[in-house]
């Protein structure tokens, strides 16, 4: 028995389209409840070819400046991948997971709250104030009738939705470990009080997170920037991080984008490729589109994955954590998310590339070329200081010359007593017998 406390109809938010629906539509069936107007934007957005995945995604949050690479992680969260499930009943996830791991002041929690208000379903949440009961779902005692009921967490609060998690690593680790099953089997099992069921959480997850130190550590791999297990981080399809650089032009950029939103937030917003609306309106089209992998494209997946594999056994690898099969399913729903961005009912090579791309540049390399840099650095300084100096090398050759020949005559001297032990064993030698 499930009991629910309230519910919230999805057309009292103005504004707001379901881009999750409870059954699967066809794309058909969505254009049917689009008007003429509407039709004419999804062509219009559909035919500015390969730039339409940076339009789509500068206008996830158009309130933040840049983080581009996050932002298209976001969007590919909110197109997701397909739902399958085998003969026997396995069911294979189709949503992903994404994490955000950024200094202080990177408008990680402004993300969050952006994609908490994007569609009805989504549920926002702080880690630091979150147990395992409110996040899952607990068994609790009705004062009417003495009975155990279920109350419903987070996460079966936002069934076929999204779950947004700020503060993730202030979370205990009891708490972490309780939500394994609810990010790669989609659901919540419960067996106390009597009481046993197997309940839905069909839902992704976007978890924010702060470095252990305050500040992100470049030198450091990703797995000793942040108090997260590995158990946690091989659940998530994408890790990013946000980084706070110190440098006077993006300074300059931040700051005159900040001003310009506090002078007027309605134009600065309004600079954006798409509004709200339109990019509610593509996604919920684009999710009732079913795409199916090619035999091309798969082909591409194994070797993707085969290279991905080889590149975190290679000796220096600075990965995240080790990479899976889970890593391999992660590829697949993002090249299924790539396909679905341009409307594309089949997935091929292309789709998959880009999507190994991605999760390459977030998950395996997040730090390595500012650690390869600081390297280089390393190196080069720690030449220039081992170049020879002329008058040092005469300096420690004219103190060296005294102790060179004393040690010389030891070794001669030494060399003497040698032969002359030599020779008396030779002298102590019996002679051999005749014969």
């Amino acid at each position: 028995m499930f009991m629910a406390c309230s519910a919230t109809s999805s057309s009292e938010r103005e504004g707001i389209i379901n881009i999750r629906p409870d059954t699967d539509e066809t794309p058909v069936r969505v254009l049917e409840g689009y008007s003429e107007a509407h039709e004419q934007q999804l062509r219009d957005m559909a035919a500015r070819g390969p730039a339409l995945f940076d339009d789509l995604a500068r206008s996830i949050c158009p309130s933040v400046y840049g983080c581009e690479p996050v932002k298209k992680a976001v969007l590919l969260m909110l197109m997701g991948g397909v739902h399958k499930s085998t003969k026997e009943g396995i069911k294979l996830r189709g949503d992903i997971n994404v994490a955000i791991i950024g200094d202080p002041s990177s408008a990680k929690s402004q993300l969050l709250k952006y994609v908490a208000g994007f569609l009805p379903r989504a549920v926002y949440t702080s880690g630091k104030a979150s147990t395992a009961a409110g996040l899952t779902a607990s068994v609790v005692k009705e004062p009417e009738n003495n009975e155990f009921a279920i109350e419903a967490g987070a996460l079966m609060l936002a069934d076929n939705g999204i779950c947004c998690i700020d503060e993730f690593d202030k979370m205990e680790l009891s708490d972490q470990v309780a939500i394994h099953e609810a990010m790669e089997q989609q659901t919540i099992s419960i067996s106390k009080a009597g009481i046993q069921a197997t309940l839905n959480a069909r839902t992704s997850i976007l978890a924010a997170a702060n470095p252990m130190h305050g500040r992100y550590d470049k030198s450091k791999p990703l797995k000793q920037n942040i108090n997260l297990p590995p158990a946690i981080l091989s659940r998530f399809d994408l890790l990013h991080v946000m980084l706070d650089e110190l440098t006077e032009e993006e300074d300059g950029r931040i700051a005159a984008h900040i001003v310009a939103l506090h002078k007027d937030p309605s134009a600065t917003i309004a600079k954006a490729p798409f509004s709200m609306e339109q990019l509610q309106r593509y996604i919920k089209y684009a999710r009732a589109i079913k795409p199916r992998i090619t035999p091309a494209a798969q082909t591409t997946l194994v070797r993707s994955f085969k290279r991905l594999r080889g590149d975190d056994a290679a000796p220096g690898s600075h990965s995240a954590y080790r990479i899976t099969v889970r890593q391999l399913e992660a590829l697949v729903r993002l090249s299924e998310a790539m396909a679905r961005v341009y409307l594309s009912p089949t997935v091929t090579s292309e789709h998959v590339a880009e999507a190994a791309k991605l999760l390459k540049a977030s998950i395996l390399k997040v730090d390595v070329s500012d650690l390869n840099m600081d390297e280089d650095d390393l190196a080069a300084e720690m030449a220039a200081n081992m170049r020879p100096d002329p008058d040092f090398e005469n300096l420690m050759h004219q103190h060296n010359m005294p102790q060179q020949q004393n040690e010389a005559g030891a070794a001669a001297a030494q060399q003497g007593d040698e032969d002359m032990q030599d020779a008396d064993q030779q002298e102590n030698v019996p002679p051999a017998h005749a014969q």
